[in-house]
């Protein structure tokens, strides 16, 4: 007899796996010096009442996704996956992650000189990852994203921006560079993961000030996305799984906003059925 689908009950968008023998990419900003392993996750999620989970390839890996990709195939109905691949990847292996439970790309741009986006490769690269409804994540200070995201924009690719879009900060509309990033925001390509406050260095009154900017921004709660960020790496002593789910909790006390944040809105854009 066929069992029940797993009830969605939340989905956390934004978490990594990883064993610290793994193999490093070469010119790693960090290297972990202990596991952090998908049934610890699944752990979690069930510890805060939570249901699926989307795992993102930690830029320590490189393009090397495959310890990743094995948790989903093993928990194909729970997980979904974003990889870090060569944006001169073949037809033929962008199949292979599909059916492997992949859902996006990240782009870690943080450190990184800015390209142009625009070039035919990225632009070619991104069209076909919205031929396949998957998305991009960016990891950028926010001084810098509206640089870099008409071009993307442009391609047809649903975008999504990690960490409140790493504002040094509050986040200030009369800020020439956050305007124009706020500005965008009304565009339906773009989402933006409510996620890592400690990454800003941000209390809980600050992100709620932040998160009132963007919801005028974006017309509503219908963009935004949740993640723990767990295993909160270089933050581990301070922060905790339960620690970062009460903070959505905290700033999303109505039950219909937080309900699209943690099931409509990520069941959708990461094809959780």
């Amino acid at each position: 007899m066929k069992s029940s689908p797993l009830a969605v009950t939340g989905i956390d968008t934004h978490a990594h796996i990883f064993r610290h023998d793994l193999p490093m990419a070469a010119g790693r900003r960090y290297s972990p010096s202990y596991d952090a392993l998908v049934e610890d996750y699944l752990a979690h999620l069930q510890g805060s009442g939570l249901s699926h989970g989307v795992l993102i390839q930690p830029s320590f890996l490189g393009t090397d996704n495959s310890f990743m990709l094995e948790a989903v195939r093993r928990y194909p109905e729970q997980l979904r996956a974003v990889v870090v691949v060569d944006p001169q990847i073949s037809d033929a292996e962008l199949d292979r992650l599909e059916a492997s439970g992949t859902v996006g790309v990240r782009l870690n741009l943080v450190g990184l000189a800015l390209e142009d986006f625009a070039q035919p490769r990225w632009q070619q690269f991104f069209q076909k990852l919205a031929s396949r409804h998957w998305s991009v994540e960016i990891q950028r200070g926010m001084e810098d994203l509206a640089l870099i995201l008409p071009s993307i924009l442009e391609s047809g690719v649903a975008v999504v921006i990690d960490h409140f879009g790493l504002p040094k900060g509050l986040i200030d509309p009369d800020n020439s560079t956050h305007g124009r990033f706020l500005g965008l925001l009304a565009h339906e390509q773009l989402w933006i993961k409510l996620s890592a406050t400690y990454r800003n260095d941000l209390t809980l009154d600050q992100a709620a000030a932040n998160l009132r900017v963007l919801t005028s921004a974006c017309g509503g709660h219908d963009r935004f996305l949740w993640g723990s960020d767990w295993p909160h790496t270089q933050f581990e002593e301070q922060v905790s799984y339960g620690s970062q789910y009460s903070i959505i909790e905290a700033l999303l006390p109505n039950p219909e906003h937080r309900a699209k944040v943690l099931v409509d809105n990520p069941g959708k854009l990461f094809k959780f059925a």
